[in-house]
């Protein structure tokens, strides 16, 4: 896919391959003895693991936790905010068949209510055995351990310091078609559900994006991220894949990047970074919050690859990240829009590197009424309703990409449907979930619930299926009225949600949008009003103006339509959490979970204590007699 350096050949393919014999291969496919992944800590500084090191560590964390008396197959969920210890923990359990759930931890305590309902929900439907945690978090999480039936206990990764137990067992043998660990999905359309990802899956789907989506040089290349490692993008993307190849590896805490985003081309600046990935409003967000003076202060020349998925793209964020960078010596050739999504392990389309961004304004009329994908010349536009959507690029060899219509049968070339993927890289269904399993994981392939269309096999996604808008016959995606909107001064980019409502008549479109300070609200409703005509010809029948951080959001940072549209039906949009309550109300809610924590622990010390007496006692009996 890469029409430079030439010559380029990938890697044989392991069908094999295992975390254990990624971390084993490691440290050899690497010509440079100082290769590994290197962790930026909250002060600033950093610690490097050698791959060789890596090893090392890795195994002594898996028998640590062996210590426990953890086996293989057994589900631990990770709470662990800081990459380091994730990862060195999340590899040892891989390492030794023991199957990790991670999860995302406490951002805040505003919704700390809500948090720990839906975490004990998720811990249940895992059949989690033990939690991992850091002490950072520990005090509030705690209480789960009395809320969900199969959780023993909680233990916190500081106890992992040293060597392991002399009594600690050997790690067991993991094969290929193992489980590996669960990935819930996001939830941004359902509830959310644990995608079972097997060390087979994993190994074609990083073989495939280390060797034919981003064509590795191991020697030279250098990966930064400061994504999430709960999500199967971080996770996958920076821990697991770069195993595949040997790919040195440097890792920004998530929250350095929220207070920060300048953070992210400043630390690819400093150890001359190479690939990268992010979510499209991350995009937005970086351009936004590093000042143009510090930009010139950056050299990004060695970027060569800026992965952009996790949700639909939009050309205007991603151009204006492209221009705002460009003095650091950022090429536009240098922006990679992707496709993925867990049920595929993680990737399904890369575009072809080298190539600018690519995208097809389309015939707006056209798109809505018979979705069809007809191109508008720019001479054909002026007047003409257009939508516009970035090129995802191809599905790499030894997979597929079909769209079909709701009867499951293969649509011609730009016609919208259903996107379906095949493959090894497909995962092997929903933990314990056989319905769901069956709606999504056909004979036929993945059912992806996105739409979109090919050209020449060139994939353009448009939406989500169950997003989408239907208003007298026509078809809208929300996303093409949310990107008008987020634009208008006064709203917050990336935080606006378009739904339709039952109308007398007929559905009725409703937009949402989080404002910033001191805004003139009826102004503001009466801008994006005029926007949305403007563009769409369409007259919103309500428009709902809230504070921010009101929107609800997956743990990923995605915006949840389906809940939004719930939310507004109940009329509890915007009241979520305890944001109304101030500082006081945040503060009673943490004493409130940091007791039920403290007293959660007495009780299982007591049950525990009270236990090994109980059976000290019986061995006590049975040697007598």
């Amino acid at each position: 896919m890469r029409k430079v350096p030439t010559g380029y050949e990938p890697a044989p393919y392991d069908p094999n391959w295992t975390v254990r014999r990624g971390v084993e291969i490691a440290k050899t496919a690497n010509r440079r003895a100082d290769a590994g992944m290197r962790f930026i800590l909250e002060d600033g500084s950093d610690k490097k693991f050698t791959f060789a090191e890596l090893e090392a560590e890795v195994i002594r964390r898996a028998r640590w936790l062996l210590s426990l008396g953890l086996k293989k197959g057994d589900h631990v969920a990770f709470i662990v905010p800081g990459p380091l210890e994730f990862v060195l923990t999340f590899l040892g359990a891989t390492y030794t068949g023991i199957v990790p759930v991670p999860l995302y931890p406490p951002m805040g305590f505003g919704k700390l209510d809500a948090y720990v309902r839906d975490t004990a929900r998720t811990l249940e439907i895992a059949k989690v055995k033990m939690l991992v945690t850091q002490k950072k978090v520990e005090p509030i999480l705690w209480s789960l351990v009395g809320k969900v039936p199969t959780l023993e206990n909680l233990v916190c990764v500081e106890r992992f310091d040293g060597p392991a137990p002399a009594t600690a067992p050997e790690p067991a043998l993991v094969h290929p078609d193992d489980v590996c660990f669960l990935q819930f999905t996001s939830g941004s359309t359902a509830a959310p559900k644990g995608v079972v990802v097997t060390h087979r899956s994993l190994g074609a789907n990083g073989y495939h994006i280390m060797q034919h989506g981003l064509e590795v040089d191991i020697d030279n290349d250098l990966a930064v991220s400061w994504l999430p490692l709960y999500h199967d993008m971080g996770l996958i993307g920076f821990v697991i894949s770069p195993l595949t190849a040997g790919l040195e590896t440097c890792f920004i805490p998530t929250l350095s990047f929220i207070k920060k985003p300048s953070i992210w081309m400043e630390t690819i600046s400093k150890y001359q970074g190479t690939i990268t990935f992010a979510p499209n409003f991350a995009y937005g967000l970086a351009a936004k919050r590093t000042p143009p003076e510090k930009v010139k202060q950056m050299d990004l020349s060695r970027l060569r690859l800026l992965g952009a998925g996790a949700e639909p793209n939009n050309p205007q964020t991603l151009q204006t990240f492209i221009d705002h960078f460009a003095p650091a010596g950022l090429r536009p050739e240098a922006m990679l829009p992707v496709y993925g999504m867990a049920e595929a392990t993680l990737a399904m389309t890369f575009s072809r590197l080298d190539d600018t961004l690519r995208t097809e304004v389309l015939d707006g009329e056209i798109y809505a009424t018979e979705g069809r994908a007809v191109p508008l010349p720019p001479e054909a536009r002026a007047g003409r309703t257009v939508v516009e959507f970035v090129s995802c690029g191809w599905v790499w060899p030894d997979h597929e990409i079909v769209i079909m219509d709701e009867d499951g049968s293969a649509l011609p070339d730009r016609q919208v449907g259903e996107v379906v993927f095949r493959g090894p890289s497909v995962a092997a269904g929903y933990f314990e979930n056989h319905d769901a399993t069956a709606r999504s994981f056909r004979r036929d392939g993945l059912r992806t619930g996105d739409l979109g269309y090919l050209v020449d096999g060139e994939l353009f996604v448009t939406g989500r299926k169950k997003d989408l808008i239907i208003l007298n016959g026509r078809n809208y995606d929300p996303q093409s009225i949310e990107w008008v909107v987020a634009e208008i001064p006064g709203v917050r980019q990336g935080n606006v949600i378009a739904f339709s409502r039952p109308g007398a008549n007929t559905e009725e479109l409703v937009v949402v949008a989080e404002t910033k300070e001191k805004e003139d609200l009826q102004a503001l409703a009466a801008a994006i009003r005029e926007a949305v005509r403007e563009n769409h010809q369409m007259n919103p029948a309500d428009i709902v103006l809230l504070p921010a951080g009101a929107l609800p959001k997956t743990t990923s940072g995605k915006l949840q339509r389906q809940k939004a549209r719930a939310q507004y039906l109940e009329g509890t949009l915007g009241v979520e959490g305890v944001r109304t309550m101030g500082e006081r109300g945040q503060t009673l809610t943490l004493a409130k979970h940091v007791a039920r924590s403290a007293m959660t622990r007495v009780r299982h010390a007591v049950v525990r204590r009270t236990t090994g007496i109980f059976n000290r006692f019986a061995l006590f009996n049975r040697d007598r007699t």
